[in-house]
């Protein structure tokens, strides 16, 4: 009964989270469309969609890994070491989805090699990642010997690769949206309706408590950056289709927009609370804020003074929240002897 009440709790705090950002995103389109119509073009909404895509996944990379309580700082360059990993072997005649498919597998590892490191060796989650992002990075550089790879081709392999990431359509859609609607329709599920969501909330609720309750705490966390460690090299494989070559800053800064993503759609930083929905409306809101400044002639400086402004405030917010919602608990269960005391 006490599980079934916490959860409810938990989805109309959640909701109400996802409402109020929602409706913020609503006034921020309307605002970007006074100022420039065509921030409401057809071709417009295409490419913001476009551009949405992978935000919303390495967001969903994110949300799994500070739902547990900790950070995952090395997104951006396992991004980056995808991209220059895939397109190295391509052009050195590995078929793509061979090459995609190694790719993925080194990217995992990295997941795996972050959940031991935090939840293992007991390392602060900031400097574990911060360690792997470094190595991550290093690995892009050093794969093809420190440039930039040229074109993958255009052979109908490499087409047919191309093609399934980012460029090809599925009723009209693009694959790159499809396949990021796809990922959350399935990591959602995994979060909310499975025993594996349940105790990541329950990790990043109260370690200690989840691990006498027989959770198994190095396993979980390790399930989360493995999951953030997939998303973030699937968006690797998209940024290789996408540019047709690996660049070696691919993924830069990348971190920020992740965590800008999952903590404006409520998502906390403090582990426990968060739903993939709202990171939907997060990245939803850095897509439309990047794009309705650029609209508005904004140069890429303000827009990242805006987005930084922005996580500050959304993180700020969380932890004022957080406290006041601590200090109520307390005084309840402080005043409970009192009264019976009284009687």
């Amino acid at each position: 009964m006490e599980n079934n009440l916490l959860k409810k709790l938990l989805s109309i705090r959640g909701m109400g989270q996802v409402i109020t950002v929602g409706i913020g995103l609503i006034i921020m389109c309307l605002v970007f469309g006074i100022i420039n119509p065509l921030f409401f073009s057809p071709v417009n909404i295409a490419n913001l969609l476009r551009q949405i895509a992978p935000i919303l996944l390495i967001g969903i990379a994110q949300s799994f890994v500070l739902i547990t309580g900790n950070i995952d700082l090395s997104i951006g360059s396992v991004v980056g070491m995808s991209c220059m990993v895939s397109a190295t072997l391509m052009t050195r005649g590995v078929d793509p989805w061979v090459a995609a498919g190694i790719t993925m597998v080194i990217c995992l590892f990295t997941g795996v090699l972050n959940g031991f490191l935090v939840s293992g060796c007991k390392l602060p989650s900031f400097i574990a990642t911060l360690g792997t992002m470094t190595i991550a990075r290093g690995v892009a550089q050093i794969v093809n010997n420190n440039y930039n790879t040229n074109l993958i081709g255009d052979g109908p392999v490499a087409n047919a690769f191309r093609d399934f990431f980012y460029y090809g359509k599925t009723f009209g859609i693009f694959n790159g949206i499809i396949i990021a609607v796809v990922l959350w329709f399935i990591f959602n599920f995994l979060l909310s309706k499975t025993r594996t969501g349940r105790h990541i909330y329950a990790t990043g609720s109260n370690l200690e408590a989840a691990r006498l309750s027989g959770v198994n705490t190095l396993h979980t966390v390790i399930k989360a950056y493995v999951v953030s460690a997939f998303c973030s090299g699937i968006v690797g494989l998209i940024t290789c289709a996408t540019t047709g070559m690996g660049t070696m800053d691919a993924g830069n800064s990348y971190e920020l927009y992740a965590v800008a993503a999952a903590v404006i759609g409520g998502v906390s930083t403090l582990g426990g609370q968060g739903i993939l929905l709202g990171t939907v409306v997060g990245a939803c809101i850095w897509g439309a804020l990047a794009n309705g400044l650029q609209f508005a002639g904004a140069p890429v400086a303000i827009r990242n003074i805006v987005i930084g402004i922005i996580v500050v405030l959304s993180v700020f917010m969380d932890v004022i929240v957080r406290t006041r919602r601590t200090d109520k608990t307390k005084s309840k269960t402080t005043m409970k002897p009192t009264m019976v005391k009284a009687s």
